[in-house]
């Protein structure tokens, strides 16, 4: 997995990805990660992260595929992806308590515990296929950091799948039916 350098905690956000190159063998996932997803594995195979699936227009989280859309993607199509995280700082978790021991940084908690992760109510993940709202995917999101993220597999001896992240503020397909920060369903 690939992710953007700079991620979202609150608020509303868009970003498309330009399908540039698939070839005979390629597929995508494509999607949101928190800071906790594992970017040794794709989009969508653990809890931290959400994704959607070229082939079939899956969407994926913690390695479950569930239908979602219409069909898959191709060469070509732009997808944009909606995040809504009201309220989200809220929600966040807190950063780790360090403390310099012998020369060390160690965290520290009073109680030897890690917070539990908190849902930000009203939270969404949305996928849009060249303009077109998919539906909403997620909802009840953790609180934490969001990134942008993307998988890409060929087989070996294959040209390399090639997309192109677009984070605005120009965008290709913005979908019309986005108002008010709410994707609608068409």
């Amino acid at each position: 997995m690939v992710r953007a350098t700079r991620g979202v905690v609150e608020g509303a956000w868009y970003f498309e990805i330009k399908i540039v190159r698939l070839g005979d063998t390629g597929h995508t996932r494509l999607g949101w990660t928190t800071e906790k997803g594992d970017l040794q594995a794709p989009v969508g195979y653990d809890g931290n992260s959400f994704g959607y699936r070229d082939i079939d227009g899956t969407k994926i989280h913690r390695a479950l595929r569930e239908k979602y859309g219409d069909e898959g993607y191709a060469e070509g199509d732009v997808i944009g992806f909606y995040i809504n995280l009201p309220d989200g700082e809220s929600y966040a978790p807190r950063p780790p308590h360090l403390v310099w021991y012998k020369g060390q940084r160690y965290m520290y908690s009073a109680d030897g515990k890690d917070e539990p992760p908190k849902e930000i109510p009203g939270s969404e993940i949305s996928f849009f296929k060249n303009g077109i709202c998919q539906g909403t995917a997620f909802t009840n999101l953790f609180g934490g950091r969001y990134y942008p993220a993307a998988s890409m597999y060929t087989l070996p001896n294959q040209p390399n799948c090639e997309v192109r992240f677009n984070f605005g503020p120009e965008f290709q397909s913005f979908p019309k039916t986005l108002v008010d920060g709410l994707p609608q369903s068409q």
